[in-house]
């Protein structure tokens, strides 16, 4: 019974109504802001910001590292060490744990 008078009094409300019932027109278009400078008198980017960051020209020069030879297989038996030992540790670290529970 709810229901129904619910129903009727929307019913009501909607044919009471004075709202047209016609379909508004939806204009549709592409718009885009202006491309952002970097910088534009803020201070970004290009090398415009010289007393707070200065970029190391040379800093991914790996044939002119000296020492390249040492520095290197150093650097990559190091990665290769941390990789096999960081789970092995975890391994025996684990199982010591529910060794003792």
């Amino acid at each position: 019974m709810a229901l129904n008078n619910g129903l009727r009094s929307c019913a009501s409300k909607f044919l009471n109504s004075s709202a047209p019932f016609e379909s508004k027109q939806v204009i549709r278009g592409f718009h885009s802001s202006g491309m952002k400078m970097m910088a534009e008198g803020h201070g970004h980017g290009h090398g415009h910001d010289e007393p707070f960051y200065i970029h190391a020209k040379h800093m991914y020069n790996l044939d002119r590292m000296k020492l390249q030879q040492v520095k290197m297989p150093l650097f990559v038996w190091t990665c290769v060490g941390i990789g096999i030992f960081v789970p092995i540790y975890a391994v025996v670290f684990q199982q010591s744990k529910t060794a003792s529970a």
